[in-house]
């Protein structure tokens, strides 16, 4: 194997990582970039950590998420980077975060089991964004009398919300011990809000009137009897 010294080990894994088009892990920079090469992977992972040392106190910084590491800027940033792009944020509704949130939190869920949590219907059309943002999908079926879909959320939601893993996302104990509150509903729904990353993929998401449903639709939730 051809040997590679430590200054051109990390500038050839700090382009890499600036020049892909989606978020890097350290399997498949073993093998693409580093093929061939002797680094092993207690060196790539040292040089990993000096590397998002080296950016800490920048505007750009070197985060790892889901599917692996990707540079990003600075979450206190984004009030003057957004100028940056002319078209309007896409809005979701309070019940299409409310839906993601539950999804997140409490998953494997059926659609049942979140309109049981949340008190209203869930529309088609929140599943079907969600799914093809894609924030969710379906794992599988439970074991019940319709057997219906279980949702889980993706690594896609992960990386959009620069979160490593699920066990990263704040402590949901209380609202899960109480989830008929609509005070915890709401404090969920606002800290799933301030997971937005500042990625140039994808705008912020910004909350509308509760009444009204995804970018293209106008459904209101229909009360359950």
């Amino acid at each position: 194997m051809a040997k590679i010294s430590r200054v051109q080990l990390k500038q050839l894994i700090e382009s890499a990582i600036f020049v892909a088009d989606e978020p890097l892990s350290q399997e498949r920079l073993q093998q693409t970039v580093l093929e061939g090469l002797a680094v092993s992977k207690t060196m790539l992972k040292d040089v990993l950590a000096e590397l998002k040392l080296d950016y800490q106190a920048r505007g750009i910084q070197l985060v790892e998420v889901a599917s692996g590491y990707r540079f990003q800027s600075m979450d206190s940033l984004s009030p003057w980077l957004s100028k940056l792009w002319q078209e309007q944020a896409p809005r979701y509704s309070r019940a299409s975060l409310e839906t993601l949130s539950l999804i997140a939190y409490r998953q494997p869920i059926t659609r049942g089991e979140i309109e049981d949590v949340r008190g209203v219907s869930v529309s088609s059309q929140i599943m079907k964004t969600l799914s093809e943002r894609g924030w969710i999908k379906v794992v599988g079926r439970k074991e019940v009398p319709g057997r219906p879909a279980l949702y889980a959320t993706t690594k896609e939601f992960l990386d959009y919300f620069s979160l490593k893993s699920l066990s990263d996302l704040p402590s949901s104990d209380e609202f899960i011990a109480s989830s008929e509150s609509e005070e915890q509903r709401k404090q969920l729904l606002t800290l799933t809000e301030d997971h937005e990353s500042n990625t140039q993929e994808l705008p912020s998401i910004t909350t509308e009137d509760p009444a009204s449903d995804l970018p293209d639709g106008s459904e209101q939730p229909e009360q359950l009897h």
